[in-house]
């Protein structure tokens, strides 16, 4: 399973939310990659690209995202991005003109797919469900894509060199928007009143921690989220905890299922 996948899944797995929405989930990738410089030079020679094209350039950014998450931007190669995505390093570079590119393109595309859930929380849904389908989609992105959330947190850590003028603007507004949905409920008197941005950072701390630091995980517990009864453990487990923490009780479609 590639990184590739996982927007579409997303789609799937909230059709009802994203049939609204949809165009808001879609436009996410035309405002990442332009503000990331992530135009391909196959796209920029013929305004499109083919679905050969298209498979390429995927190849190649799932190549880049095991290779820039063991060695770093400074550490990686082209030349073994181009070995892992199964082509020369000329043909790769007809796709990106640099390793600077594969980089922007890669962080981009990491970026659509981690908004894509907060995105599609809707003000007019029940926050409890909500919440645990925004909290379940960020733990299954942590054991599906583990790669991606350490790739992503580096380059926060270093000070966000790539990204930082996205999260300064887009993230910025989303994360405002998303708060103010959850303002709402709490001045609906349907949450306990807490600040709404740190709930959401207690989420994205909380979720990613799984794939930041799954080796730890692994050396206290033996296990991390690829064992499926770990996985549902840490998915009820936090679950539970934010929004008991928040004064909500567990779904009543999840009881009723469990």
């Amino acid at each position: 399973m590639t990184f590739q996948w996982t927007l579409k899944s997303f789609k799937n797995q909230r059709s009802d939310i994203v049939k609204e929405k949809g165009s808001q989930v879609v436009g996410c990738k035309i405002i990442l990659m332009t503000g990331l410089g992530g135009r391909t030079q196959a796209s920029s020679k013929s305004g499109g690209m083919s679905r050969i094209q298209e498979k390429n350039r995927n190849l190649i950014l799932d190549a880049a995202l095991g290779e820039f998450s063991k060695k770093g931007f400074s550490g990686a190669t082209v030349e073994r991005i181009a070995a892992e995505a199964g082509m020369s390093k000329s043909n790769l570079l007809y796709y990106f003109t640099s390793k600077e590119a594969i980089y922007n393109a890669t962080l981009a595309h990491i970026l659509e797919v981690w908004l894509a859930p907060l995105k599609t929380l809707d003000p007019q849904g029940d926050p409890a469900k909500e919440l645990a389908g925004y909290i379940r989609q960020k733990i299954e992105m942590s054991a599906k894509f583990p790669e991606a959330s350490r790739l992503f947190a580096n380059e926060v850590m270093q000070g966000a060199p790539q990204i930082l003028p996205i999260l300064q603007t887009d993230l910025k507004r989303l994360v405002e928007e998303k708060a103010g949905v959850i303002d709402d409920w709490i001045n609906a008197g349907k949450l306990r009143r807490i600040d709404p941005v740190h709930l959401i950072f207690t989420i994205w701390a909380t979720t990613q921690h799984y794939a930041d630091f799954s080796v730890q995980i692994r050396a206290l517990t033996g296990r991390d989220l690829s064992d499926p009864e770990f996985l549902k453990q840490t998915e009820d487990s936090v679950t539970s905890l934010i929004l008991n923490g928040v004064g909500l009780n567990w779904p009543l479609e999840d009881e009723e299922q469990g």
